[in-house]
C-alpha cells in the first residue's frame, strides 16, 4: 500500500490525493503492413483521468475508512477518476467548499445543507447518504444507564450547542417536556459523565464508548433515529452545476466507494492496523479505537438498502424529522437516480 501524500500549505489544495494514480493504461491491436502481416500490440497514451475533488466532513479516522481503502487499492482510478481528498476538521464548513468551488462533492449532516438551500438559496443536490442510521445518541454509563428518552426526566443532559434543538425535538417527538430535562452543554469531553457530574451526553455512540471504556467505566447507549429523530448522515452533496457537468464521475465515485466500503466490512478489524503509518498518522487516536469505532458503524451503513441508498422511506424520514426542528426540507431537494444506477 502507497502513502497518500500531504498537499502542503503553499499548494493550492489542503489535503490527501491518491498517489500515482493519473489514468488507466489501455493497449489496442493495430494492423501493421500488407494483408497476411502478422499483428502487433502497441501502447497507446493513456486516457486522460477525470479529477474530483472530495470534502471528508472530519479529520482521518475510521468513519471514512471506505475512501481510504479505495484510494490505496486504485479503485478510482479504475473508474477514470483522479481523486483528490480533503480532510476535515471543526474549521472545516463542507457546503462552503462546495460553492467556493473548492470540492466537487462533500460529506455534510443533512440539517446543515437542507438549511443552506432554504436560508442563503444555495445550489445543493443530496445525491446519497453513507449513514443510513445517524450515529449521534445518548451515552450513559452502564452502572446508571439511561435506556430510553423517558429516562432523562429529571436527569441533567450535556448537548453540544448546536445540537439542542435537536434534542429538544426528540424529546417531544417522545411526548417529553424538554424543560423537564436539565440540558447543559457539551464539549464532547465524556469527563463529567465519567465523574458522574452529568447523566448522560449527546455524542457520536460510534466512537464516546471507547473513550469511557478506558477510563475504566462501561458505557451503554441509543441512537436519536432509534426514537423518532430520523436523520441520515454524512450526506453526499454536490452542486447542482456539478451535477450536471459529471453526473459520470459522481456515479463512477459511488461505485469506487461502495466497493471501499464493502471491502472494509468483510472484517471490520483488519484494515485500521494496515492504515495506522498513512491515513491515521499522527491523528492520537489508537487503532484500537478506530476498529470499535469501525465495528460500530457498519450498522448504521451497511444495511439491506445498500450503501449510500436514497430510499423513499429514508428520504421521507428525513423530511419529517428536520421538519420537527423547523427545517423545511422536500423531496426535490434529494437526487436518487444516481445511486439507483449502481444497481
Amino acid at each position: 500500500m502507497s502513502e497518500p501524500k500531504q498537499v502542503t500549505e503553499q499548494e493550492p489544495r489542503a489535503g490527501f490525493v491518491a498517489p500515482g494514480r493519473a489514468g488507466l493504461t489501455r493497449r489496442a491491436a493495430l494492423a501493421l503492413g500488407a494483408a497476411g502481416a502478422a499483428a502487433a500490440m502497441l501502447p497507446r497514451p493513456a486516457r486522460a483521468a477525470t479529477p474530483l475533488i472530495m470534502q471528508s466532513a472530519w479529520i482521518n479516522d475510521a468513519e471514512f475508512m471506505g475512501y481510504y481503502i479505495a484510494i490505496d487499492k486504485g479503485w478510482y482510478a479504475e473508474e477514470g477518476l483522479d481523486l483528490t481528498y480533503l480532510p476535515g476538521g471543526p474549521d472545516v464548513i463542507p457546503e462552503a467548499s462546495l460553492l467556493a468551488g473548492k470540492a466537487d462533492l462533500a460529506l455534510t449532516t443533512p440539517d446543515t445543507t437542507i438549511k443552506a438551500i432554504t436560508e442563503q438559496g444555495a445550489k445543493l443536490k443530496i445525491i446519497g447518504a453513507q449513514y443510513q442510521k445517524n450515529p449521534v445518541g445518548i451515552v450513559s454509563l452502564a452502572e446508571t444507564p439511561i435506556a430510553s428518552p423517558q429516562d432523562l426526566v429529571g436527569k441533567t443532559l450535556a448537548v453540544p450547542p448546536v445540537n439542542v434543538v435537536s434534542v429538544e425535538a426528540m424529546l417531544a417527538l417522545n411526548g417529553i417536556d424538554p424543560a423537564s430535562v436539565k440540558i447543559v452543554p457539551y464539549a464532547y469531553d465524556p469527563t463529567p459523565l465519567i465523574k458522574g457530574e452529568i447523566d448522560a451526553s449527546l455524542d457520536f455512540t460510534t466512537n464516546v464508548p471507547f473513550t469511557i471504556r478506558t477510563q475504566g467505566k462501561a458505557a451503554t447507549s441509543f441512537l436519536l433515529y432509534e426514537v423518532g429523530f430520523t436523520i441520515y448522515n454524512d450526506t453526499v452533496v454536490v452542486t447542482e452545476e456539478v451535477l450536471t457537468t459529471k453526473r459520470a464521475a459522481l456515479v463512477a465515485w459511488l461505485k469506487a466507494s461502495r466497493r471501499g466500503w464493502v471491502e472494509n466490512f468483510k472484517d471490520p478489524a483488519a484494515y485500521p492496523p494496515r492504515l495506522a503509518d498513512t491515513w491515521f498518522k499522527g491523528t492520537g487516536r489508537s487503532i484500537d479505537n478506530e476498529i470499535f469505532f469501525n465495528e460500530a458503524q457498519k450498522p448504521l451503513i451497511d444495511t439491506p438498502a445498500g450503501i449510500f441508498a436514497l430510499t423513499d422511506d429514508g428520504v421521507a424520514k428525513t423530511i419529517a424529522a428536520l421538519g420537527a426542528v423547523g427545517i423545511k426540507a422536500a423531496p426535490e431537494m434529494f437526487d436518487t437516480s444516481l445511486v439507483a444506477e449502481l444497481g
